[in-house]
């Protein structure tokens, strides 16, 4: 049975908040004794101490990780073993999902709603995918010259390290730890300081399922520190990665002054939705656009946010969209009915709060627009639709991370591909038509790692999620994220 908005607050008001990292399977103080105030942004109160992790302590994990690689109680288990103990991890995070799920709403602010229905599960559900996949992750046996066998095996990597976004806490990390276990690598997370709390506990669970401990390490504070020395470190073998472009950016600089560890980076976006005139379904359109745009306090980096619409139903759209968008008004978190909650900080609230009040200025702002303060926080932003801005404004360029949306209307088809794909970004784009040759035509041009039609930022586990351009490379989910974290080897055999 759903919880109430006041069983929320209760559970919350509860909950206990441990922020020491987890290295060698048990929870440790950082050595410098540095913590870091975590503020929920919802209502401006200090809910725990964050450890600030340097580059001794990540040193400790990386050693740890090693350490438990190479005892090989993990990495030589066999596969079958590896399996168990991942569907052991998923069954626990089941048995704590509500745990989980308040844990990433009272770090960075999203409804209750969707991280007890949708996160917390999903993740559970994320490593039974990769705990059934892997034994069944086949070797190659390749043709050769008689008298001699080729055997092509996945090897994993080593030590991997993940450092991810505060958009998803949960989620996100398991997108990457997940599969880096399957394939039997030991792994050192650095969660996001605004949201460290669910890899924490994950971490503690890890060992609950029989994961040899030293396996899965995790380390917290800043990222300019403990990511930093992270990306640096010499022992890692590999590390994967979301976050904003300028971050991936300083990883790839991080990774060939180190040891040119290998790579996977999922950067930032700035998606495009087009809607074409000849539309089965424009409401549909509408309250999907509204979705693909706001869900999530439109901190997705495949958010939505740039809308070209074509000119014949331009006017129509809009209105659908303005009534669309009304069920997205911020609230309480904690409050199941709330349609966004807080966005991530105050902070990052004024960054986004400027961009609005630029287009404002140099556009017209026709629904939303307002900073409403809901207990007692400012981190609080109505879903805004802007119109009437050009081209070159950064609503059309910046990845705002926030609920922000520009509509454009387009005349011809060119025309709008031409608009999707002015972007440095290819994480995803949508687009809505009627025409099953318009839909092939159209997705062929359009530059994104997904393209989804008649529907917008379609996800599954069972295809791969990643971008071209600036918004990286290496896929998550899917089979095909286990290739970031292992490498053919080829053992050749002479015998005869």
């Amino acid at each position: 049975m759903a919880r109430s908005h006041a069983e929320w607050k209760a559970a919350a008001e509860a909950l206990t908040f441990d922020g020491r990292p987890v290295i060698g399977g048990v929870r440790v103080a950082s050595r410098s004794g540095k913590t870091i105030d975590k503020v929920n942004p919802a209502t401006g109160a200090v809910i725990s101490q964050i450890h600030a992790c340097n580059e001794e302590d990540v040193d400790v994990a990386v050693s740890s990780a090693r350490a438990a690689y190479e005892e090989g109680s993990w990495s030589r288990a066999g596969a079958a073993f590896r399996r168990e103990r991942l569907l052991e991890l998923a069954r626990l995070i089941d048995e704590r999902s509500d745990e989980f799920a308040l844990y990433d709403t009272l770090n960075m602010g999203k409804p209750i709603r969707e991280s007890s229905t949708i996160d917390a599960p999903g993740s559970a559900a994320l490593y039974r995918f990769y705990g059934e996949a892997i034994d069944k992750h086949e070797d190659l046996i390749p043709a050769t010259p008689p008298g001699a066998t080729a055997l092509v095996t996945r090897e994993p990597l080593g030590v991997v390290g993940v450092i991810v976004a505060w958009n998803y806490p949960l989620e996100i990390a398991t997108w990457k730890v997940a599969p880096a276990l399957a394939t039997g690598n030991a792994v050192v997370l650095k969660p996001p300081v605004e949201a460290p709390h669910s890899a924490l506990l994950l971490a503690e669970l890890a060992i609950e399922a029989g994961i040899p401990a030293g396996i899965l390490n995790v380390v917290t504070g800043r990222g300019s520190v403990a990511g930093s020395a992270l990306a640096r470190h010499n022992d890692v073998d590999m590390l994967a990665f979301t976050g904003s472009t300028e971050v991936a950016k300083q990883l790839q600089r991080y990774a060939g002054e180190s040891n040119m560890k290998r790579l996977a980076l999922e950067a930032g976006g700035k998606s495009s939705n087009l809607i074409f005139a000849d539309c089965d379904d424009l409401k549909l359109a509408a309250e999907k656009a509204a979705f693909g745009s706001f869900y999530n306090q439109g901190e997705i980096c495949s958010a939505n946010s740039r809308i070209f619409v074509e000119r014949p139903v331009y006017e129509k759209f809009l209105e659908l969209y303005k009534q669309a968008a009304r069920a997205y008004a911020p609230g309480d978190p904690l409050d199941p009915k709330s349609g966004i909650g807080s966005l991530v900080s105050e902070a990052h609230a004024d960054g986004v709060w400027a961009t609005i009040e630029s287009a404002r200025r140099d556009g017209t702002i026709v629904a939303g627009g307002s900073r409403p303060e809901i207990n007692g926080s400012r981190a609080f932003i109505e879903p805004t639709i802007v119109t009437d801005v050009p081209l070159d404004h950064e609503v059309h360029t910046r990845e705002i991370f926030g609920p922000v949306a520009v509509v454009t209307p387009f005349d011809t088809e060119e025309e709008a591909i031409v608009r999707a794909n002015e972007t440095p970004y290819g994480l995803a784009a949508s687009l809505w038509t009627g025409s099953l040759s318009r839909a092939h035509r159209v997705s062929e041009r359009l530059v994104a790692g997904t393209v989804s039609v008649n529907t917008v930022d379609a996800l599954s586990f069972t295809t791969p999620f990643g971008g071209f351009k600036q918004s990286g490379f290496g896929r998550d989910l899917s089979i095909h994220a286990l290739d970031n974290y292992t490498d053919y080897k080829t053992t050749w055999m002479q015998w005869g």
